[in-house]
């Protein structure tokens, strides 16, 4: 195993008017990982993972989501994730123009799901990490009240709705359910400079981000994980919110594997998960 440490280096890539921006580790590579990120967020929330990856030899690629981190939104009112894939595509293609395998996180594990359903040319293999399989009154619920609309004020709330909610993700689920013992996450906060990050980045996309989060509550998971024909891979930490729909996931796509990953909280978290991916993509 290789202790070569790379650096992330950021760039942009052109879809028509707008662009997409990126994270990238590694070395070059003929076949990179494309990994993207959860809502809300950015590729921000993936350094620690793409860090162990590149020290195992992985070239690896992490857009942002339209609308999310740096990316500039698409031009829809209210796109599906069939929308953010081709979106998504349409960078990868530039970044990544030969076949390369594919790792999505929440609701990156959707648009993951239907660029490799769209592609499976392109796409070797998949990962999946993390996938709400919602229906019926939590889906409903989910959709009125989870990602909400938050506009700037002049008293500055919307910096504190802001942290109060990228913070409560790690407390309880759904965050805003602060007051059963139900509702509570077993892993406590993360560290602050983690909590900082992904509040700015939730910042950055203010005004957008809930389109994506919208997207993936109505996304048909269900209807959509059968049609994976690529060989695939479920992972999902004890410490993920929707680890109750792990074992489901896996049993809707065709052969997949399965994997547990450790604790958020455990320090050998990332490098765990990348050893998992890594040994689950073979040669690089």
């Amino acid at each position: 195993m290789t202790t070569t440490s790379y650096r992330i280096t950021r760039g942009f890539a052109d879809i028509g008017d707008r662009q997409i921006h990126y994270r990238r580790a590694g070395p070059a590579g003929e076949r990179p990982l494309v990994a993207i990120h959860q809502s809300p967020g950015s590729s921000k929330q993936l350094e620690g993972v793409m860090a162990e990856l590149a020290a195992l030899g992985r070239d690896v690629i992490a857009p942002d989501t339209p609308g999310n981190g740096d990316s500039e939104p698409l031009a829809l009112p209210q796109p599906e994730i069939g929308d953010l894939a081709a979106a998504a595509f349409t960078a990868i293609d530039q970044l990544a123009p030969d076949q390369f395998d594919l790792y999505g996180s929440h609701t990156g594990a959707s648009i993951a799901m239907e660029i490799a359903i769209a592609h499976p040319d392109r796409v070797r293999r998949i990962v999946i990490d993390g996938m709400g399989l919602y229906s019926g009154g939590l889906q409903s619920e989910v959709l009125d009240r989870y990602a909400r609309e938050i506009a700037p004020d002049a008293e500055a709330t919307h910096l504190m709705k802001v942290w109060h909610f990228c913070r409560d993700q790690h407390l309880f689920w759904p965050y805003y359910n602060r007051y059963t013992a139900e509702g509570r996450l077993p892993d406590g906060l993360p560290d602050d400079d983690y909590l900082h990050d992904f509040t700015v980045e939730v910042l950055k996309a203010l005004r957008t981000y809930h389109l994506s989060y919208r997207a993936a509550f109505r996304h048909p998971k269900r209807d959509r994980l059968p049609k994976i024909t690529q060989p695939a891979l479920v992972v999902c930490s004890t410490s993920d919110m929707l680890f109750e729909y792990f074992g489901q996931v896996a049993e809707l796509i065709p052969s997949a594997e399965k994997v547990e990953l450790k604790a958020w909280s455990d320090p050998d978290h990332h490098r765990h998960m990348a050893e998992v991916i890594d040994s689950f993509l073979g040669a690089a």
